[in-house]
């Protein structure tokens, strides 16, 4: 099938320090005693809390696939079951094929798990075959590129720096997501994960190119269609505006 629409995304969390106390039947002021719990490993999907949602919204026309959204709202903006809503019902609207980076090992689970401990409502999450391994309706490039083997897979930030893209801000990366957010900077979280879904975006478009979906011509139309996109929607994320100085002219 022809895809139409696409949905790039990408989730940026936090440990959910009250679910952890709830399952380790502790008392929920006891923050040192839950993270103590919880310890340095990572926490159980169901554990992190959504604090952003980065998503890309692209059709495809004859010229190439064309960007109409491109955002990362966030839980000041408002609360995590508003987020999950907004998201899903949009996927329920578009009935896009969903495109990540590590989904299928993380971002959609987590997804389907915070809806539910959130008591929201995701038809639209079931318009699609999303949570089925061998469909095309949500692609994982990390599976995907890596043929579905842990010895093949690669970080975002590897696989887009040796492919020419931006890779990640310098600095940067999700295992500083909480800290920064408890210092102030859940806008520059947002506008990290906003690079994560772009980088995610040109990687899903070389591999279009790749499997024959789309042509060279149109993978070229494709980047000066986000070029000037993120140029005039996107002029307060300076770690977008470096990547798109990196496409070609």
């Amino acid at each position: 099938m022809a895809e139409s629409s696409v949905i790039v995304w990408d989730l940026e969390t936090v440990p959910d320090l009250k679910a952890a106390a709830r399952m380790y039947g502790l008392d929920e002021s006891a923050e040192s005693e839950i993270r103590s719990a919880l310890g340095s490993g990572f926490p159980k999907h169901p554990l992190h809390r959504i604090a952003c949602i980065g998503a890309l919204v692209a059709k495809r026309e004859d010229d190439g696939w064309r960007v109409s959204a491109l955002g990362a709202p966030h839980i000041e903006e408002r609360p995590e079951p508003e987020l999950i809503k907004s998201f899903v019902d949009r996927i329920d609207q578009l009935k896009p094929q969903l495109v990540t980076f590590n989904g299928n090992g993380f971002d959609l689970p987590v997804l389907r798990y915070r809806a539910m401990i959130n008591r929201v409502s995701a038809p639209g999450l079931h318009a699609r075959a999303y949570f089925n391994r061998y469909s095309n309706d949500a692609v994982d490039l990390c599976d995907v590129l890596g043929s579905f083997g842990a010895s093949g897979k690669m970080k975002l930030d590897e696989i887009s720096r040796i492919l020419g893209l931006a890779g990640k801000p310098d600095g940067i990366d999700g295992g500083k997501v909480e800290a920064m957010i408890s210092a102030g900077q859940i806008d520059e979280v947002a506008r990290y994960c906003e690079t994560d879904v772009v980088n995610t975006y040109r990687l899903w478009l070389i591999y279009e190119l790749f499997r024959g979906a789309i042509t060279p011509e149109q993978l070229a139309w494709s980047e000066r269609q986000l070029r000037d996109y993120v140029r005039q929607s996107k002029p307060g994320n300076p770690h977008l505006q470096a990547a798109m100085d990196l496409l070609p002219p």
